[in-house]
């Protein structure tokens, strides 16, 4: 962010406005769990210490039923710009780029992570193949220059994101058009050769001028057309909307968009020039949020607006006015119920009072009238950090914690990957003996009208060291696909039909101690049971893009039994709509 106010007032600053980060990122392995593609975990029954004489015989102490799987959304962002997070530098080559993809989403994967907000847009650039935009010189150095072996790292994401069974949300920029610290000339294809008159320069940036109807038409275009092309799980914007302001001896700079203002009271437009400048974002955000879903119903939209609609809001809090100073009216998009999961970044510590966490939670969680995804941003790259705004790593457990403990919101996300992949002051250590030692499931969204999960059908098959469970989806009746769905038509397609596999398979053993819960990719047909587990039972649901849960089926692992299709009873909740959307 240019020139805050404040230092503790900043938002996401190390990813906007941080110089360039080069040499390779730091990928420490030592005490990582080795990745798997199955994410597992044990519930165990607690311990009865042996006091006195044997009690009376009572109910086994692991319960016959599996329990549910707990839901928490934990993100992280994967940010591009400057070579934050990836790539490491420009100009790698195919095969180190596509290494350090796979290091970082492995990584994602020993954490219990799952979901990636990958950066695909951050200055009117592309880190895939776009025919509206050009190549970011992030990728190769050069902007507009593509890979060479060829390669799109927007398909290889989100393939290899959903090999592991993590959600794959792109991440735009909707009106960044070049970012400070650029070294690469501007491509023939760049909006600001194509159509300067759309763009402004404003505190060493370029940027497109929110207030031309043709500006949010072509981020509108951009978006969507990702949307149709690639198989994403979400679509995320950040919270740089109109820019951050910049001051000069003293003063506040004016954005420069006197030419489109001024066109807009020529047709006749009433508003103030501030609420016109709010109106500009606001249809941006409707658009986005209406076109994703008519496009693909269970896309979900996300916004990730600055932490503090405004001072006062609620009234304990001071800071930075994103409501007056960027034109983001984010209480309205949140009560309007113009997004499927709402990320403010909470970037200041539990016991600022200005600023506190806990109450700024609240308050969000109080305006969510229509009950969509409550996960807070938090600035995990400080926790252990050097420097005046960083934390202790304690203290982000206790955001994670006061987060859980809130009824309104149901996960976090991390800014950024690279204190992940660094390790940094033991956070992954921390994280997996604490609050992500277990696996999770994102929370569902009930209120995207797609089809119900399939139902499973398991098979048991006795192998020399164990068991392979077959998982299959049960047949159903084929439907057409509505008029309001659009195939992708290029790169990704738009998913597998409901009836052809699930999203996720969520298989729990039971053993005499624990049940033992496995999240597994829905393409998986074939899973290895070890007889050492000890397991004596399976059971096994579906989850469909949404995250709603089919009912689940149970088998014994102690003999040869015939397959059986599932048909108890629900530990999820229900979907409607066409069966040909996954």
């Amino acid at each position: 962010m240019p020139n805050p106010p404040a230092p503790e007032l900043q938002a996401r600053p190390s990813a906007n406005a941080s110089p360039e980060v080069d040499g390779e990122a730091k990928r420490e392995t030592e005490g990582e769990n080795k990745p798997n593609t199955v994410r597992g975990s044990a519930t165990r029954a607690p311990r009865r210490a042996a006091t006195g004489p044997a009690p009376a015989p009572s109910a086994p102490a692991v319960p016959e039923e599996a329990p549910p799987v707990p839901r928490e959304f934990r993100g992280v962002w994967v940010a591009t710009v400057g070579n934050m997070d990836w790539p490491s530098k420009r100009g790698l080559s195919t095969a180190e780029a596509q290494a350090e993809l796979i290091a970082l989403l492995d990584r994602a994967v020993a954490l219990k992570l799952n979901a990636v907000i990958f950066q695909v847009r951050p200055a009117a650039d592309a880190l895939y193949a776009s025919s509206i935009e050009p190549w970011s010189e992030y990728l190769t150095g050069t902007q507009g220059k593509k890979p060479d072996p060829f390669w799109d790292p927007l398909s290889f994401v989100i393939a290899e994101s959903h090999k592991r069974g993590l959600e794959l949300h792109a991440w735009f920029n909707p009106y960044r058009a070049r970012f400070t610290g650029s070294k690469s000339p501007l491509a023939r294809n760049h909006i600001a050769r194509t159509s300067p008159s759309l763009v402004k320069t404003y505190g060493g940036y370029l940027w497109m001028d929110p207030g031309e109807p043709l500006v949010r038409a072509r981020t509108l275009r951009v978006v969507m057309d990702v949307v149709k092309r690639y198989d994403v799980d979400g679509v995320h914007i950040d919270d740089y909307f109109y820019p951050y302001p910049v001051t000069r001896r003293g003063k506040r700079v004016d954005f420069p968009d006197t030419r489109s203002w001024q066109k807009y009271r020529a047709a006749g437009g009433k508003l103030a020039r501030d609420d016109w400048r709010r109106d500009n974002v606001n249809q941006l955000v409707k658009a986005l949020h209406d076109s994703v879903h008519k496009a693909k119903p269970w896309v979900r939209f996300g916004v990730s607006p600055f932490g503090i609609w405004r001072p006062g809001y609620p009234e304990s809090v001071r800071g930075f006015d994103a409501y007056q100073q960027l034109y983001a009216d984010a209480r309205k998009w949140l009560r309007e119920g113009w997004l499927d999961y709402f990320t403010p970044q909470l970037y200041w510590p539990t016991t600022r009072p200005q600023q506190s966490y806990p109450v700024l939670l609240d308050w969000w969680a109080s305006e969510n009238v229509h009950g969509r995804h409550l996960w807070p941003g938090n600035f995990t790259s400080q926790a252990g950090g050097r420097g005046s705004g960083s934390f202790s790593v304690s203290e982000l457990m206790e955001q994670i914690r006061i987060t859980r403990v809130n009824p309104g919101a149901t996960g976090n996300v991390h800014f950024s990957m690279k204190s992940f992949l660094s390790n940094q002051a033991g956070m992954n250590d921390t994280l997996r003996i604490g609050p992500y030692a277990q696996p999770a499931l994102p929370p569902a969204s009930p209120w995207l009208a797609v089809a119900k999960p399939p139902l499973p059908t398991l098979a048991v098959t006795p192998v020399a060291d164990g068991w392979q469970l077959d998982l299959k989806a049960a047949a159903a009746p084929a439907a057409a696909t509505p008029a309001t769905a659009t195939p992708a038509t290029a790169t990704q397609t738009a998913g597998p039909p409901a009836t052809a596999r699930p999203w996720l398979w969520v298989v729990r053993l039971r053993t005499d101690s624990a049940w033992v819960t496995m999240i597994v990719p829905g393409g998986t047909s074939r899973l290895p049971v070890s007889r050492a587990l000890g397991a004596t039972a399976a059971t096994v649901s579906a989850l469909n893009r949404v995250g709603v849960e089919s009912p689940s089926v149970t088998l014994p692992l102690s003999a040869r039994p015939a397959p059986r299709r599932g048909a108890g009873a629900a530990s999820g909740g229900g979907g409607s709509g066409n069966p040909e959307i996954p």
